[in-house]
């Protein structure tokens, strides 16, 4: 579907062919009519879908067509400094030919750039894109008027909850009028979004985006080893495939900082990037990542979404991820921009069922590199999981009954039962993991409609007014119908 079948004004089309857009994607064709049309939207999408666009241009085309009154018409809320900075950057090009102006309000920054976004809010930008934590800093200092806000977007509204946001949110949301448009951008519905949305949405409109599939262009594979050849394994990898423009996944901040002073000392450019960083330290290290002053970035997931960066060439997952969306989002920052990349994530003897979730979700086994005979033993991927904790797990004192408690024979019973192990069927737990469905691969985007021929010119469209909506309107429906 092409952008002048929406209902966007010329002015916002004109921009959009500026900037060399004219195809839409599945959650911009899918969202920007239900956003004209005044419902509340909660829309599920992962990042690199184009969502930004999805809300940021209805929202412009409707601000544009109300009466000037310096006052903030639209509060947008992003988790981080560095996408409030980005979606800021995209505002200027969609608003191009549009009377809308626009500030990121965000923590990290110098004196002089609080005193800008201060002067702007006084002044009443029609749209401030803003962390939760440094708007609340400006409202409590008492020159923030929100009364006049007519649209309320989150961004990343998982991630902001995972972030401990949701005060924030809340003591900001009750500032905000009753009647106004309330937009949610998530890119997973866990059951803390569902009750957000509960509570600020009126008859929303559900529009879900399935997760597609990481692109033909990662070369993925996995590296089954043992927990503490990790660190061996990754500088392996360094030697033998990329050493530069890498990012790796880490599961704890600790482990990043571990992890990143190991390499250091064995002479690797390595940067680390977590939530113990304040945001100006973070913004040098996303610097002297893109400009190549850091050859690695050792990370949490902090960097997983969100960050725009197109020639990184190789992902480690030194963790697996919690969930396969994670995986996804993790391996994504590479192929980007029509570049190929790499992937590669270390699975230890305890991850090897998320693993195989991760698998089940993609459809498809991904690829095991076998290690050098130098690195020793390794595990084995088939054999079945040992079970964990309790004293029928294996550190148990005896054979396991069934309840994770030993029956008291001793350790001699409890070796004898796993000398035979070796020839049983699988468990039921990998009987049920086979049984798995695979996972469906999401529809296309639909293609463009032609234009009608004879070459005439489009009508006129009719320009949308935002209308206010109380409590026992319904969702859900276009206007008119």
């Amino acid at each position: 579907m092409k952008f002048e079948e929406t209902g966007l004004s010329d002015d916002v089309l004109d921009a959009l062919d500026a900037m060399q857009f004219s195809e839409c994607t599945p959650i911009q064709e899918k969202a920007i009519d239900v956003v004209l049309d005044g419902h509340d939207l909660i829309a599920v999408a992962q990042t690199g879908t184009g969502k930004t666009a999805a809300y940021l241009l209805p929202v412009i085309d409707l601000i544009a067509s109300y009466q000037s009154d310096n006052t903030v018409k639209c509060v947008v809320m992003v988790p981080t400094h560095e996408l409030a900075k980005q979606i800021d950057r995209q505002m200027e090009g969609f608003s191009y030919y549009l009377p809308v102006s626009s500030i990121a309000i965000h923590g990290g920054s110098d004196g002089k750039d609080f005193a800008q976004q201060q002067k702007a809010l006084k002044s009443g930008a029609d749209v401030i894109i803003a962390t939760p934590g440094r708007l609340l800093a400006h409202m409590k200092m008492g020159y923030v008027d929100l009364s006049h806000v007519t649209h309320f977007i989150l961004d990343e509204a998982d991630r902001m909850l995972d972030m401990g946001f949701s005060d924030d949110i809340f003591q900001i949301e009750r500032q905000l009028p009753r009647e106004r448009q309330t937009l949610m951008f998530s890119a997973t519905m866990p059951t803390k979004i569902q009750q957000l949305a509960s509570k600020i949405l009126i008859d929303p409109v559900e529009i879900k985006i399935a997760v597609s599939r990481p692109t033909e262009k990662i070369d993925q594979s996995a590296v089954v080893c043992y927990e503490p050849q990790k660190t061996r394994v990754l500088k392996h990898l360094f030697k033998t495939a990329y050493s530069k423009r890498v990012i790796v996944f880490a599961a704890s901040k600790l482990k990043v900082k571990e992890l990143t002073r190991e390499l250091r000392k064995s002479g690797w450019n390595a940067g680390e990037m977590h939530s113990d960083l304040d945001q100006n330290a973070r913004e040098n290290v996303m610097a002297d990542f893109r400009s190549g002053r850091i050859d690695i970035l050792v990370a949490t997931d902090i960097v997983a979404r969100g960050i725009d960066i197109d020639d990184i060439t190789m992902v480690v997952n030194y963790d697996v991820p919690r969930e396969a969306e994670d995986y996804v989002h993790r391996i994504g920052r590479t192929a980007r921009a029509n570049n190929d990349g790499k992937a590669v994530t270390f699975v230890n003897e305890r991850d090897k069922g998320k693993f195989r979730f991760i698998e089940r979700f993609l459809g498809y086994e991904v690829r095991k590199e076998e290690l050098p005979a130098e690195f020793g033993e390794t595990p084995d991927y088939n054999a079945p999981d040992r079970p964990r904790g309790g004293r029928g797990g294996e550190r148990g004192r005896g054979k396991d009954t069934g309840n994770g408690h030993g029956n008291g024979k001793g350790r001699k019973d409890d070796r004898r039962d796993r000398s035979k192990s070796s020839g049983q069927p699988k468990s039921a737990a990998e009987k049920s993991a086979a049984e798995q469905p695979v996972t469906e691969q999401p529809a296309q985007a639909t293609q463009a409609t032609q234009p009608a021929e004879g070459g005439q010119p489009k009508p006129k469209r009719k320009r949308r007014y935002y209308r206010p909506r109380k409590k026992g309107d319904k969702g859900g429906e276009k206007a008119g119908e």
